[in-house]
């Protein structure tokens, strides 16, 4: 069933909602980010990932420093429109580190 963005739910998380981005091919997860509604809007209108920033207070598009962007393919909502999952063909690193995924350690 098709959602539109104001279906998402965003007002448990003081107006955020997690992000799984995963590996359109591979479905390997790839890292955990957050949304609010603009980013959302603006991976929608841009087809790129774009988040909010939990510490730098700010929106930030996934490579604008790295160049390692994510191509949007689909989006996912969960069953309570509150969580995304971001299926994307990465072009380049998905984690800060050079690594293929942010998950990367053992608990």
């Amino acid at each position: 069933m098709k959602q539109s963005i104001k279906s998402i739910d965003f007002s448990k998380g003081d107006g955020l909602v997690p992000v799984i981005v995963q590996d359109a091919d591979t479905k390997n997860i790839l890292t955990l980010a957050y949304s609010n509604q603009e980013s959302l809007e603006l991976t929608k209108k841009t087809g790129k990932s774009w988040f909010w920033s939990r510490s730098h207070k700010k929106l930030w598009m996934k490579g604008e420093e790295s160049g390692n962007v994510q191509v949007v393919k689909n989006i996912l909502v969960d069953c309570d429109s509150d969580a995304l999952i971001y299926q994307v063909e990465p072009k380049g690193a998905p984690c800060h580190t050079g690594d293929s995924t942010c998950f990367h350690h053992s608990l």
